[in-house]
This record gives C-alpha cells, structure tokens and sequence, in this order.
C-alpha cells in the first residue's frame, strides 16, 4: 500500500482559480498539490471560453469591417470568411497560452497529478489511481460546465454548446440560438457575420438581462442591423428531430404558438457550476440555491479546512475575479494576513458589437443601499471620433455620490467598451472624484474624451 502523501494545501483544477492558489501558495513556501485530470492543461479561460472566442470574434469583427468599404469610401471584393483559417490562427493563439500554462504546472513548483479526485473526507482526496492525498487545507476550483435545462425533447436532438461553435470549421447555412446572455449574444453575432442566417430565442424580455436596459437596446439595433432575427420573452416547449436529420423548435412568443426548423441548434443557456453535489453535501460542504459552492468573503467554504473559488463558487464567472479569489484563498488558507473578497469594483465587460462594459455599482444597487447620487449619460452618435469611426450606436454614463462627487460606477456601450471603460474602473477603486478627473487631460479627438461629458455635467451640480 503506498504511503499517503502529505501537503498544506492540495488544489483541484489547475484553471486560473487554481494556479493563482497554487503559485500564491507556493510563494508562501507551502507544500502543493495540483490536481487535473483534463485532456488538456489551462482551463475553461484558455481552452474553451475567453482567449478562443475572443480571437474568432475578433476576426469576424474585421471580416464586418471590410465588408464596409461603401461606408468609408473603398473598393474591395466581397470579403468571405474562411473558418478552417480561423481555427488555425485560433488554434495557434491559445495553444501557446496552453502550453505556457502546462509548463508553469509542471515546472517543479507544485505536485502535479494529472488524474481525476475526489473529496474523501475534509482532509483528503482520492484520485483516480486510487492514491490519497492528505492536505492541512483543500481548495475547490473545478469550474463550470455547459448548462441544459429540462426543457421536453431537447436531451433528444442534436444541439450545439460554445464548445462545438468555438471548434467549427464550417459556416452553418442557418442555426437558431437558444438564450439571450453573454455567450449567446457574442457568438450569435459572430456566426451571422461569418455568413450564417441567425434567429435568438430568449427567454427574458430583453438581452443581456444583467445588464443595463440602454445597453441591451443598442446592442438588439445592431443585430437586426445585421439581419439576425430577436424574438425575447419565449416560452420554450419542445424540440423534436425531423426525419430529413434537422430540429424542430416549438415555442411560445407574443401569446401565439411558434415554431422554428433548423439544422444547428445552439444551446447558449449558459453555464452551471461543476460540482459533486453527492461527495460535497456528506462532508457538510453547502451550496448556494443557484448551485455554487457557498463561501465566506476570504472563499472558505462551511466546512472550515476547504476552500473554494473560480466558476464553481461564483457569483461571477470572470477570470480577474477567480484570480482573486484563488489568491485569497491560498493566503487565507495558510494563516497570511488578507483583505476579504468585494465586488463593488466589479468590472465586466461583454465582447459583442457594440462592446459592453460596467463597473462599480448600478442606479439600482446604489438605490438599494439608500446612497444618493447623480448620474449622467452622452450618447456616441453626437461625439466626434465615434462619429467619424462610424461607431455611433451606443453611450456612457457615470453615477457618483452626490455629497461628495465620488464615483461609484461608470458604464458604456459602443466602440471599444471594454478598453473605454479602464478608465473609469481606476477611478472607481481608487475612489476619485469627478472633479479630479476632469483635471485630466483627455486627447481630442479620442474615444476616451467622450467621459468628459457626463463627468462635466455631475460636477457643474456639486461644489468643489
């Protein structure tokens, strides 16, 4: 029988949850273990999730762009996409990231037990080679995986997940997406511009419910814009496959009864923590209603000797923020001094056309909490780089504490949100105030300058 192997902290998923804890840890002289039975090293942010959609995305956006020479005065062919070459430039971008990743894991830092284990008891894990591992502390960062509601017939068609969208060499002709949130609405934006015939069934009254109301409007204008059909507020009811080998969608919008025929059917409904719920509720670890391993602020779950962080523990499904959590996990984890996780600096950004961005707190969070404050907003098609960009869809806007000018929270659609939005994101954590930043000097004509509208109109209402 071989002996147990003993470590102060032992890691499950070496996604970026878990190689923040592990290299954290290890910076901290304690003895790791990182455990991943995966196929591939990186993690849902590498392999399947932020760098490959983000790069396909990025090359459909260009594939949009040249397709405008009527607009900014060129001549050019027809420009078609080709989706074997973008999975090969795809393949050559997060296959570096991946082999980094792996080579960090297997450098000597951490032991690394490319297996699969389970939680034995609140000490010990068990792999697959039926080894036990022994840890002072265990951390839980096994991360998410596709989510498939109970919806009659839908386990008896073939459908679509990201995976599958992310890895085609192919343009679907047609494909009806099922969902209206964050990868839904970026990846149905990148099929219809690679030349596929689009329709969104969303659930919800609006896309992107989690998002600002404007935001979600602008960003429906461009779809239709771009010819991809929005039905929101459906009631699914069934799916059935047809005898010619496609998927019947049967649904209910606008009180009638609906039906769509497809041949790719993509299930963009999100995604659920992986989780073993059966092995977790025996040891006393608890979960959230929404599925999550639930956590105090420094990710220490109900059972004092685990830990968990990254997708599986939520609330937000965002690499920066499982880096977080990671990092104050393995600290908290060996006795270090830490600052408790807070997300009232969350920054978030959506990848559509137009970018999304938030940061900070919400009109209706800061309402919630009783804080007054003012807010002010400026639309992009009366601004003159985004005029000229013909980037006009979209706005910004700033709330900030009305005694005092400092801003809480910022938010942005249109050209480049995501980069836009760092700006206000430092202002937000370092808890600056309107009238500091329009001391700043914002270049003309930028993007950026578009912030000094709403940033002028809060301070002209508070005294300096």
């Amino acid at each position: 029988m071989n002996p147990v192997k003993k470590f102060d902290l032992i890691v499950l998923g070496g996604g970026s949850a878990g190689y923040a804890a592990a290299r954290t840890a290890h910076e901290k002289n304690a003895r790791v273990a990182v455990v991943d039975g995966a196929q591939d090293l990186g993690g849902l942010c590498i392999l399947r999730g932020c760098m490959p959609s983000k790069t396909l995305i990025y090359s459909a956006e260009m594939l949009h762009a040249a397709g405008q020479g009527d607009v900014f005065g060129f001549e050019t062919a027809s420009p078609k996409a080709n989706l074997a070459m973008m999975q090969e430039r795809k393949q050559k971008v997060i296959g570096e990231f991946a082999d980094y990743r792996q080579e960090q894991l297997a450098d000597g830092r951490f032991s690394l037990f490319r297996t699969k284990g389970i939680l034995q008891s609140v000490h010990e894990v068990k792999l697959e080679t039926g080894e036990i591992l022994e840890g002072d502390k265990i951390l839980i960062s096994t991360g998410s995986k596709v989510s498939i509601p109970p919806i009659p017939g839908l386990s008896d068609v073939a459908f679509k997940t990201s995976d599958d969208v992310l890895d085609l060499d192919y343009v679907p002709s047609e494909c009806v997406v099922l969902g209206g949130g964050v990868v839904a609405c970026e990846l149905a934006q990148f099929l219809a511009r690679v030349g596929s015939r689009v329709t969104i069934l969303q659930r919800s009254n609006r896309l992107l419910k989690e998002l600002p109301p404007e935001a979600s409007s602008a960003l429906r204008a461009q779809l239709t814009e771009e010819g991809v059909e929005v039905l929101t507020g459906v009631n699914l009811q069934e799916f059935k496959p047809d005898k010619a080998g496609g998927i019947k969608v049967f649904f209910e919008h606008g009180g009638k009864a609906c039906h769509r025929d497809t041949n790719f059917l993509f299930l963009g409904l999100g995604r659920c923590p992986n989780v073993n719920q059966h092995s977790f509720g025996t040891l006393g670890v608890k979960l959230k209603p929404s599925g999550h391993i639930q956590t105090n602020h420094f990710q220490q779950t109900s059972v004092p000797s685990i830990y968990a962080a990254g997708d599986c523990a939520g609330p937000h499904e965002i690499v920066h923020i499982a880096v977080k959590q990671g990092e104050t996990a393995a600290l908290h984890a060996l006795g270090h001094a830490v600052s408790p996780i807070g997300y009232d600096h969350l920054l978030s950004v959506v990848f559509t056309d137009p970018q999304i961005a938030k940061v900070g707190l919400s009109p209706e969070e800061l309402k919630s909490r009783g804080i007054q404050f003012l807010s002010a907003s400026y639309p992009f098609d009366d601004h003159g780089k985004s005029i000229l960009m013909e980037a006009k869809r979209g706005y910004v806007a700033v709330h900030a504490e009305k005694s005092s000018g400092i801003i809480l929270g910022a938010e942005c659609a249109g050209k480049d949100a995501g980069e836009l939005i760092h700006s206000l994101s430092v202002a937000v954590s370092l808890q600056a105030t309107v009238h500091q930043l329009l001391k700043a000097d914002w270049y003309h004509p930028t993007l950026s300058e578009i912030w000094t509208y709403p940033l002028e109109d809060i301070a002209e209402e508070i005294p300096i």
